[in-house]
């Protein structure tokens, strides 16, 4: 078998984050901003996993346990904040966090 050369990975790696970046910049709704956010997480834990694996050391594979564990955090804030948002304005429009100004 043949490895996956480096550079291959690294451009996946942008391409993905890149599709999450536009995802995050270009959506009203939260929640398809939490979801681009997670593809922008993947593709930085893709990199590390190549770079780790091409190096030969399991720092890559070390470094995507703790974004899958920040990932995790993420997840359950913004999914309690979404449920508050939600109750109170009836929406997930970012526009409405305008109003939540004090």
């Amino acid at each position: 078998m043949t490895e996956i050369p480096l550079e291959h990975v690294l451009f996946l790696s942008c391409i993905l984050f890149s599709i999450g970046f536009v995802g995050v910049i270009s959506r009203k709704n939260t929640l398809f901003m939490l979801m681009s956010l997670e593809v922008m997480l993947n593709a930085v834990g893709v990199a590390f996993i190549g770079a780790g694996s091409a190096w030969r050391q399991a720092d890559g594979q070390v470094m995507f346990i703790l974004i899958l564990t920040l990932a995790a955090a993420e997840v359950a804030v913004g999914l309690a904040l979404f449920i508050r948002m939600q109750r109170r304005y009836r929406s997930l429009d970012i526009d409405e966090l305008n109003e939540m100004r004090g």
